[in-house]
């Protein structure tokens, strides 16, 4: 989903992958509660750091650093970002009861063309929720080939559980309909795509249909959200009431209408990107990316249909084409996302930086660089490219 201008808004998308207000959260550092043998130590986040490999040179635990620090998702870190780093047994603790055995050594392992998590995971004794969580990948676990992998041992990195005892949590069904995505039902069930992807052996694209029957996890450990609406979380985000309401107005809004389908709304992509001198097949792998081409879907920071646009990037779009365009109408809404991808494509200095800017905010790529979440969103629309030459 766009931002452009400061900060970036998640999507639904996520049929697409759920684009957003910056994802890589600044953490709120926590001084732990140890006693004065005990001091805790900092850390600076340097280049291709993880929580977990934090965790592991500090002698401690990803759960143990992430409640020092009040990450919401471990998975988010920023280079240059101080962290605390509990000592010991006298750092922050997840809970007694959570103390593991001692695990198998983590190994490496390289990426090959065909690879997915979930069958790495399978050959290797651990879980995809593990590698996910040992390697910062994204909710929907996207790897590439040529990548190295860290892969705990069976008893290694565990997604991280709720603070809250387990004793209420069960498990739901759900049954896909038609525009479902995994990040839409996780959100739906207060649960999370990794944990949907593991209990029900999805590969690493987290791939569903129309008819299948999920077990979700979980499900009762955190209030859910009304079938029919918003949530207002998203990648460990909470969002402000007034965000929410209005994504639920925009949802029931594009429930109510009649939307084109899939097929008419990529029609419209490659129309619009053609008139706008804009790679047809960049257009259509953003919106892929995006939405799945999917027009009736809204994300919690009211990120809008097929292009997933947030109001404020909207405004900036119906700038750029000098009318005032309703992200609601499925033309106006393809006219919006190409129009910003034309302004990135001429601003940017290449391809990849451009595509950075629709998810992460062409400012922030600027002065930040790309975030680790960013650079795998660019691989994948760079990739989905490829699929509709």
């Amino acid at each position: 989903m766009t931002t452009l201008a400061t900060s970036r808004s998640d999507g639904l998308r996520r049929a697409a992958t759920g684009t957003g207000a910056t994802l890589a959260l600044a953490a709120v550092a926590v001084t732990a509660t140890g006693t004065a043998a005990h001091a805790d130590e900092q850390y600076t986040v340097r280049e291709g750091d993880t929580v977990s490999h934090i965790a592991a040179r500090h002698g401690t635990t990803v759960g143990a650093v992430s409640q020092a620090n009040a990450l919401r998702d471990a998975s988010r870190i920023r280079i240059g970002q101080v962290l605390t780093i509990p000592s010991g047994s006298t750092g922050v603790r997840v809970a007694p009861a959570a103390t593991p055995a001692p695990a198998a050594p983590a190994t490496t392992y390289t990426v090959r063309s065909g690879d997915t998590v979930s069958r790495i995971a399978s050959r290797s004794g651990t879980t995809v929720a593990a590698i996910v969580a040992a390697n910062g990948l994204d909710a929907r676990a996207f790897i590439r080939a040529g990548q190295t992998l860290t892969i705990p041992g069976a008893g290694g990195v565990a997604a991280p559980a709720p603070a809250a005892a387990a004793a209420t949590t069960t498990a739901a069904t759900h049954t896909v309909v038609s525009g479902d995505t995994v990040s839409a039902i996780a959100t739906r069930y207060g649960t999370t795509v990794a944990a949907v992807v593991a209990a029900n052996g999805l590969d690493a694209r987290a791939r569903i249909r129309a008819g299948q029957t999920l077990t979700i996890p979980g499900a009762a450990a955190v209030a859910a959200p009304t079938s029919t609406g918003v949530g207002n979380t998203f990648a460990g985000r909470t969002y402000p009431d007034t965000v929410v309401a209005a994504a639920n107005a925009n949802l029931a809004t594009l429930r109510g209408s009649a939307v084109p389908s899939k097929a008419e709304m990529q029609a419209k992509i490659v129309a619009t990107a053609r008139s706008f001198g804009v790679d047809p097949a960049l257009a259509l792998a953003v919106a892929y990316q995006e939405s799945g081409f999917n027009h009736a879907v809204v994300s919690p920071a009211n990120a809008i249909g097929t292009m997933q646009v947030i109001p404020s990037s909207g405004a900036w779009a119906s700038d750029l084409v000098g009318r005032k365009l309703d992200l609601l109408n499925p033309d106006d809404n393809v006219t919006a996302g190409v129009a910003i991808l034309r302004s990135l494509v001429r601003n940017a200095p290449d391809l990849p930086t451009a595509i950075a800017g629709y998810y992460q905010g062409a400012a922030s790529v600027k002065r930040n660089g790309m975030y680790t979440d960013t650079q795998r969103y660019v691989a994948n629309v760079q990739s989905h490219m490829t699929r509709f030459r």
